[in-house]
């Protein structure tokens, strides 16, 4: 008969027992407590993990907002961030992510939640997480776009509603179910208005940031390895750049940063495509460096940089403008005619 493991290791044990079960406020100052000697620095960690794997995610999230408040470190919380990140359901991490790149918290717990779910999550969770991302972000930017009516569209609204209990109007101006609709010189000038563009989908932006991020991780140099220091700041500048290209575009979209971002993973592509046709011993021993086996790395690499480009044409696309309809199609009525200029 196999021991209970919590009699294998109980400080283990009475860790996990006291995060689980005590309220955050005393959670936090057992953390505190312990980060004041460094014999408990296991038991430190033990606790912070327990709290990401234990605790639900809005614990989660107040737990990360107190541990980093200054004049604490940032990565005070990173054990429970990256716990949270690799072992909940992709439900979780969806809603960790969101809390996390809120204020009051600082941008690196954020950050830090990223880089554990792109590097430790399976890929068909990545892709169920970018989707779920692009869906909550996407209901977020509907909803701030939908403001209150003004007081004075209110008062045009009521005025149009009495009018209409008058009866039709006379002139040049038509009442429509649900509001006016102006007709001859009011629709001639509303013609004459700038269209109105599109808004570019959240999807392909996070996509392309996290699969720059990945590609950026995949090809980071963990050691030097006798290589030379031109094979090794290829590599290096190669990884640092891809990541800050992904977290560039978890803010916005700009065809600068997009343009980019399809331009390094294209040449880190072709380098390990000529890798084995081309005889350059420089650039087979930077391609040496990768974290990630060289297969892995370029897939990491045309993923990213397709990623960028399906980012790129989606914001371009939806940067042209949209065709306003015809007024007189609304209100029911044929639309007249363009008319000739009398010779």
């Amino acid at each position: 008969m196999e021991a209970d493991p919590a009699y294998i290791n109980p400080v283990d044990g009475l860790v996990h027992a006291a995060v689980a079960d005590r309220p955050l406020d005393e959670v936090i100052e057992l953390i505190e407590l312990l980060e004041q000697s460094p014999e408990y620095a296991r038991a430190t960690v033990d606790a912070l993990r327990a709290v990401g794997t234990d605790r639900s995610v809005e614990d989660v999230s107040r737990l990360v907002a107190l541990l980093t408040r200054p004049p604490r470190n940032a990565d005070s919380a990173d054990e429970a961030i990256r716990a949270a990140a690799e072992g909940r359901p992709v439900e979780d991490v969806t809603r960790l992510m969101a809390l996390l790149h809120r204020p009051p918290l600082e941008p690196h717990c954020g950050e830090a939640a990223v880089r554990a779910a792109a590097t430790s999550r399976p890929v068909e969770e990545l892709v169920e997480l970018i989707g779920r991302m692009a869906h909550e972000q996407g209901v977020r930017e509907g909803r701030q776009q939908v403001k209150p009516p003004t007081r004075e569209e209110k008062k045009a609204a009521e005025a149009a509603r009495a009018a209409a209990k008058d009866g039709p109007p006379s002139g040049d101006r038509l009442l429509a179910a649900g509001g006016t609709v102006a007709i001859g010189r009011t629709a001639k000038g509303r013609r004459n208005r700038p269209a109105k563009t599109v808004g570019s989908p959240a999807w392909p932006r996070l996509a392309a940031a996290l699969m720059l991020v990945v590609c950026g991780l995949a090809h980071f140099p963990p050691h030097r390895d006798g290589a030379s220091l031109g094979a090794f700041g290829f590599v290096a500048a190669a990884c640092g750049l891809c990541v800050l290209l992904g977290l560039a575009l978890l803010r916005r979209s700009v065809v600068p940063v997009l343009a980019v971002g399809i331009m390094v993973p294209a040449a880190l592509a072709v380098a390990q495509l000529l890798e084995g046709r081309v005889r350059s011993a420089g650039l087979s021993r930077a391609l040496d460096l990768t974290l990630a086996p060289p297969w892995l790395a370029g897939l990491a690499a045309v993923l990213a940089a397709l990623a960028a480009l399906t980012a790129l044409v989606s914001l371009l696309a939806s940067s042209r403008p949209r065709p306003r309809p015809d007024v007189r199609q609304l209100a029911g009525q044929p639309a007249e005619p363009d008319r000739a200029p009398a010779s």
